[in-house]
């Protein structure tokens, strides 16, 4: 079984948190039993989640050696110049080394998308604008970290893709089942 699921912001990608207070998680969402989420998604990312009852599935997409490209759109703070685009496309160098060769370009603002409780602080002085990143691998916090190195600060990220499989209209909490 293969599940696509729309993870909202502020909910950890796990069944349960034995934090205080106790967090959102993906118990809340009524998911078939015995499936895991193939990868993560930060608390305060939101989009594509694949959940999967198959443990070689699961590690297909999550490992980076499979390479599956995991698209994201990205709101930044700032105004993207080609050279910031270039250094994506490049590759970035992190703390942990440098990451892969992305594919980013700039993206016009989602006409679909849907409010984030709360909402992104907006600043009347500082322009934001939306990036559209791919990757092939998948660090802790990766995207937010490539696009601070290039002085562009992440405000929303939300999962559009993974591999072949869409968002497509999935409103955040629902999921659907995914032909495998």
């Amino acid at each position: 079984m293969l599940i696509a699921f729309n993870k909202p912001y502020g909910v950890l990608c796990q069944f349960t948190d034995r934090g205080t207070p106790p967090r959102p998680t993906l118990g809340a969402f009524g998911l078939p039993a015995d499936v895991y989420p193939a990868g993560r998604l930060d608390h305060d990312s939101e989009g594509l989640l694949l959940l999967t009852d198959d443990g070689a599935l699961q590690a297909r997409i999550s490992s980076p050696r499979f390479k599956w490209p995991k698209t994201y759109l990205v709101q930044v703070e700032g105004a993207p110049g080609a050279d910031q685009l270039a250094a994506l496309r490049r590759g970035v160098r992190l703390n942990d080394g440098p990451t892969r060769p992305a594919q980013a370009r700039l993206a016009a603002a989602p006409d679909w998308l849907w409010p984030r409780d709360p909402p992104v602080r907006h600043r009347k002085t500082v322009p934001d604008a939306w990036l559209e990143l791919t990757l092939t691998e998948g660090r802790n916090r990766q995207v937010r970290r490539m696009t601070a190195a290039v002085g562009l600060p992440t405000l929303r990220l939300i999962r559009t893709a993974i591999g072949p499989h869409r968002l497509d209209g999935l409103a955040p909490g629902q999921w659907r089942e995914l032909a495998m």
